[in-house]
């Protein structure tokens, strides 16, 4: 293993927030797909969603809903399976969705398999009811095209937690989409509408050998290290891309590791000031908490699913990276019926404002200040 770089405060962090996109936009999203490995989907849209909040600090002239016009057309003129260059899915071994360019599509094919016999109410093995309303489900879309779980003609209620309102053509479309039998083709608004593999991945993709155990989990390391650039590995992972890592040393602080194609980056590290800029929850500048606590001096937790009276910052709260700190937060809420960003609470480091990131996020979502 090459020996340690050892960079002070002030260049880690230079250098983390160039090697995560933050210091110069890429000039458009699939760019910035290819460089981060996949993007951070979520439905929840209290001060825009949270793909559309990473992309915007990273994508020239991005707007609301760019990320899925790049991965399914617009909802009047559907992509052309062959024209596609990505697609939805979640990582292997979690419930995390994201956007991924084609070329992951082999790496996820051990776990679609592995699912479809383990036992997971939301994406584990079909039930005699799910498995009988898929073949109709899977007739029904070969004929009819992409459908949403609404277009079923099925009343039946799912039994395995789903809640009251869970319909069994819901549950079995989301399982289908697991086993990788069925993708989504097209949104409508947040609404998915699943349409048959094949009609939805290149042939050239589906017709890509599985690769063996070990190339999985070189991949899977790989693509940890593209989403954060710096991060801690553990002594199993560092083996497996030794040749590709570089170890950092931040002071007395624990040994990181970051892609050695970001090395160049060390050499022009900028050191003027940075306009504050208000980050997604789960900006990859800020996702691993370790590197977040120790580089950033910030401890955050995304609030949305701590009970409100648990919270500390806010439901939605925004970290704030101004200049060389991530200097506080805002938790601001868009009122779209008023046309207005209402910052429901923020606390800000003294010798820092967060007005001129606000009046940013603001007009990206095409709405007013308070």
């Amino acid at each position: 293993m090459t020996a340690p770089l050892t960079l002070s405060l002030p260049e880690a962090r230079r250098f983390h927030c160039k090697a995560v996109l933050l210091s110069a936009r890429v000039p458009d999203v699939a760019a910035a797909l290819r460089h981060h490995g996949y993007i951070q989907i979520d439905p929840i849209n209290v001060c825009g969603r949270m793909q559309d909040l990473i992309l915007r600090n990273r994508v020239q002239g991005y707007r609301e809903g760019d990320l899925f016009r790049f991965l399914h057309g617009s909802e009047k003129a559907r992509l052309p399976t062959e024209e596609r260059q990505a697609f939805e899915h979640h990582l292997p071994h979690t419930h995390i969705l994201v956007a991924l360019p084609l070329e992951a599509w082999p790496y996820l094919l051990a776990t679609m398999r592995h699912r479809t016999g383990t036992d997971s109410t939301w994406s584990g093995k079909l039930d005699d009811r799910e498995s009988k309303l898929a073949g109709r489900i899977l007739a029904e879309m070969a004929e009819r095209g992409p459908l949403a779980s609404d277009d079923v003609d099925d009343d039946q209620r799912s039994h395995h937690g789903w809640g009251s309102q869970a319909t069994l053509a819901k549950a079995t479309l989301q399982k289908l989409f697991f086993h990788g039998r069925v993708m989504i083709a097209r949104r409508e608004g947040i609404r998915r509408l699943y349409d048959l593999t094949e009609r939805v991945i290149p042939s050239s993709v589906l017709s890509q050998s599985e690769p063996d155990a070990v190339a999985i989990r070189r991949w899977s390391v790989l693509q940890k290290l593209r989403q954060r650039r710096l991060v801690p590995l553990t002594r199993q992972e560092v083996p497996v891309v030794e040749d590709l890592v570089q170890p950092i040393k931040v002071a007395d602080g624990p040994l990181w590791y970051c892609l050695r194609e970001d090395l160049p980056l060390l050499e022009s590290l900028d050191e003027g000031d940075r306009l504050p800029t208000l980050l997604a929850p789960l900006d990859p500048l800020i996702y691993d908490r370790k590197v977040t606590r120790q580089l950033w001096d910030f401890d955050y937790t995304w609030e949305v699913y701590t009970p409100a009276v648990k919270r500390v910052r806010g439901y939605y709260a925004l970290p704030l990276l101004s200049n060389l700190e991530i200097a506080g937060h805002v938790d601001p809420k868009a009122n779209r019926q008023e046309r207005r960003l209402e910052v429901m609470n923020r606390t800000v480091r003294r010798g820092h404002k967060a007005s001129g990131a606000v009046k940013e996020l603001a007009k990206f979502l095409g709405l007013k200040t308070s």
